[in-house]
């Protein structure tokens, strides 16, 4: 076998169903392999980027699936930094793989070079800074080695990207030593100081009878510990809210539930966590829209134990009195082991119910009030189903309106944040996910970057439903701007006829434009089964929950 060859048998192996790239000269050779594989679907897309937020999509919400994104050396490679960025910030395991010069013509010029050598750009140090490691193949007989020690990384620890460089005389040469690579993960496990020291402060605060919260992030979903955490809440009856990026985790109808915290959070949430003494948080990075723009004293008076698998996410933003380097998973199994040797008087609370979804339809807009049709949205979606939010006011409608209860999952674009990510992520989450419907939350803004993947998804069939938010302007920005200066500029710009583009590239088009039109429309799109638009004409001078609160 030949390197190309190569890397699609140990992705074959691994369990890889889709990869995601762009054709070029200097990977030509790679499309030839991957042409040949019976176990993994190529997707070719339109846009480099596109590939790497596909990568994203495929293992978001698949935690043993690697995203694999590939692109012709130089500017087909720098097309993928965005999606390498979203995965580094996001925790999500993904190879990149690029073209790269050839030994022989490196520092000439040569078409595509990024080797840093005679003024050409250097893909190497952009990618180490954009990934957890950046390799180069030089001799096909390393090849195994290196993608051993590259996707052992990708899901070591805190997962991350990584990236290989292929050299255009390296793809074709023979490798004479292959092997089956091993992978061989092991979790981040607690020390038992750090365990004993979280139950005794949970222990001594159901003792004393204080009130208590928990803050359940992203990294539970990654660690799969739904089950630790509702035996936590619901035995020692502790009230939990969830953060845009663990929205729907734990269902959102939960009694216990108080919805989501932070900057767009509910007030049952918000209100709460100003009382709350003892604050349990896991997986959670303390992100700058849950911490009202990382306000200083947020914790004082609170007891704080913070579980993460990061060491760098520790004490980065809040110190912790009990800092628990672990996965989530493993951690709260030894509490739990801990806490059940005690008895312990708990009885249920009383908890406010104020959440958006629970507000009365909106009858003062001039048009579309956004936050009720999220609402219709949340009560028509069907089971497991996954909500993808790109960047935007209509990520914040969705995080806040939308209520999640049977097993269904949101996700926003992360602490990166890039518009059109979700866009076209949303298309690796339904090659992952093929069984659930997946739908993305777009701006108008945030589709014309990105839409001509709508192309992508009619060619391989992967029917994404597009939910357009219209309003013919960059909404959260233009009220950012009229908060601090009373005063905008450049937010407002034209938009094409949605309905007609979709037609044109093989797919179906809705427009919606009273709020009795939505439902209809959005269970037709669900029923056809195919990559759907539906273009929803709401108000801009109505903008969703948003609130930094003063630092």
């Amino acid at each position: 076998m030949d390197v190309n060859q190569t890397i699609v048998k140990v992705l074959e192996d691994i369990g890889v169903k889709h990869v995601f790239g762009g054709s070029g000269q200097v990977n030509a050779s790679m499309l030839l392999a991957l042409r040949d594989s019976k176990k993994i679907k190529t997707v070719i897309i339109r846009n480099e980027q596109a590939a790497s937020f596909m990568a994203c999509g495929y293992t978001m919400f698949n935690p043993g699936n690697l995203g694999v994104c590939f692109a012709t050396g130089g500017p087909g490679a720098f097309n993928l930094f965005s999606g390498m960025a979203v995965a580094l910030s996001d925790s999500l395991p993904l190879l990149a793989i690029t073209g790269y010069t050839s030994m022989s013509q490196r520092g000439k010029g040569a078409l595509n070079e990024s080797t840093g050598l005679s003024r050409t750009p250097d893909s190497q140090v952009m990618f180490s800074a954009t990934c957890k490691k950046s390799f180069i193949i030089e001799n096909a007989d390393d090849t195994c080695d290196i993608l051993e020690e590259a996707l052992n990384l990708a899901f070591e620890g805190r997962p991350g990207p990584v990236h290989i460089h292929i050299p255009k005389d390296i793809t074709t040469a023979e490798v004479k030593n292959y092997r089956p690579i091993k992978l061989d993960i092991k979790p981040v496990l607690p020390k038992d100081s750090e365990i004993r020291h979280a139950a005794d402060i949970l222990s001594d605060s159901l003792k004393k009878g204080k009130k208590m919260l928990a803050l359940i992030g992203y990294g539970c979903i990654r660690s799969g510990a739904k089950d630790e955490l509702l035996q936590l809440v619901e035995k020692y009856q502790i009230p939990f809210v969830q953060t845009m990026d663990a929205k729907g985790y734990l269902p959102e109808n939960h009694p216990l539930c108080l919805g989501m915290y932070g900057s767009s959070g509910d007030k049952a949430a918000n209100d709460y966590f100003a009382q709350a003494e003892t604050v349990i948080a896991m997986g959670n990075s303390f992100a700058q829209n849950a911490t009202f723009a990382f306000r200083p004293d947020l914790y004082k008076g609170k007891e704080l134990i913070h579980i993460n698998i990061d060491p760098v996410e520790i004490g980065k933003v809040y110190k912790p009195q009990a800092p628990v380097l672990s996965d989530i998973k493993p951690a709260l199994q030894q509490i739990l082991a801990i806490l059940a040797k005690e008895t312990f008087s708990v009885s249920a609370p009383t908890l406010s119910q104020e959440k958006y979804y629970n507000n009365a339809p909106h009858t003062g807009a001039a048009k579309m009030f956004a936050g009720d049709m999220v609402r219709l949205l949340s009560d028509n979606l069907p089971e497991n189903a996954i909500v993808m939010g790109d960047a935007g006011s209509h990520m914040l409608w969705l995080s806040a309106y939308l209520q999640l209860n049977k097993n269904q999952r949101y996700q926003n674009p992360g602490s990166f944040g890039p518009m059109a990510s979700h866009t076209n992520g949303a298309i690796g989450v339904k090659c992952a996910n093929p069984d659930k419907v997946v739908i993305a939350g777009v701006g108008d803004g945030c589709y014309q970057m990105a839409g001509f993947e709508l192309m992508t998804a009619v060619q391989y069939d992967i029917p994404v439903i597009w939910i357009i938010f219209n309003n013919n302007e960059f909404n959260i920005i233009k009220k950012f701007l009229l908060n601090m200066y009373n005063d905008e500029a450049f937010m407002s710009f034209d938009n094409p006829d949605f309905i007609k583009y979709a037609e044109s590239c093989g797919a179906k088009g809705f427009r919606v434009n009273k709020i009795e039109e939505f439902v209809p429309a959005l269970k037709e799109a669900i029923a056809l089964n195919k990559p759907c638009i539906i273009d929803v004409l709401v108000d801009n001078e109505q903008y969703p929950p948003f609130n930094l609160g003063k630092v």
